[in-house]
């Protein structure tokens, strides 16, 4: 090989750049970086699919929960991003559900069925059975209170029109559908998607 002077400096340049690392210590650095990498985060996570919340664009989630499943186990969301096979959104999140994560571990997230007595002043936690109980006893007492049979000119109209319906949009046609055919068996009209909203 023939040397000029260009290319004995090019040699000498990385000869000397080569010994000056190994000579300050930095020759094992590619072992000791490959000793503290992580490991990924989402490695042990369990996968589950789910809808954003917010509103009626629904959108697909992707929520990662550490867990084992076991029956006395309590598992923990601890990451949420946006599911890239969803046909909606193909993995992109606005900035209220990238902040998902912080919704479901914020201190002030109702997680419990709470009360307030009429005139009281106090909520307090009850029962999921109470809560739909109460529910179901007061739409039941509204409606045989308010339910029209037949009008003025005695063509039978079966209204109900003192409580409507707002259904969510999340869901799918299927149950949209159902929805639908529950509250028109109440005799609501008045009824409505938050897709609309």
């Amino acid at each position: 090989m023939e040397m000029d002077r260009r290319r004995f400096l090019k040699l000498s340049g990385a000869t000397l750049a080569a010994s000056s690392i190994g000579a300050l210590g930095f020759g094992a650095a590619g072992e000791a970086l490959a000793a503290t990498v992580r490991p990924f985060k989402l490695e042990r996570t369990t996968e589950t699919r789910n809808t954003c919340t917010y509103c009626s664009v629904s959108c697909g989630i992707l929520i990662y929960s550490l867990g084992d499943r076991a029956k006395n186990a309590r598992p923990s969301i601890i990451h949420i991003e946006g599911d890239p096979d969803h046909p909606v959104n193909r993995g992109t999140l606005c900035p209220k559900g990238s902040a998902l994560l912080d919704v479901v571990h914020s201190a002030t997230r109702l997680k419990f069925p709470m009360y307030r007595a009429p005139n009281g002043a106090e909520w307090k936690r009850v029962s999921w059975d109470f809560a739909l109980g109460r529910i179901a006893k007061l739409i039941k007492e509204d409606r045989d209170r308010n339910f029209v049979a037949r009008n003025a000119a005695g063509v039978t109209v079966n209204r109900w029109t003192t409580a409507g319906m707002l259904a969510a949009s999340a869901s799918t046609n299927e149950t949209a559908f159902l929805t639908w055919k529950m509250a028109r068996s109440f005799g609501m009209l008045v009824f409505d998607n938050q897709a609309r909203v």
